[in-house]
């Protein structure tokens, strides 16, 4: 109930950050390659400072 009120941590912002993104890289490389491995690149960003995050811990 009150799980609704709770901030998000800063792995789960990464972590729906990155899912956005690799769905709209999936979505671009249907159409723009180029444009696909752009989000795709964008994407493995954000999975490495979500990996360092975790490590940190």
């Amino acid at each position: 109930m009150f799980g609704r009120f709770r901030k998000k941590t800063q792995a789960e912002k990464l972590q729906a950050q990155y899912e956005k993104l690799m769905g709209e890289a999936h979505k671009l490389s249907q159409v723009n390659r180029s444009a696909g491995d752009a989000k795709y690149a964008e994407a493995q960003a954000v999975l490495d400072q979500l990996e360092s995050l975790s490590n940190e811990s």
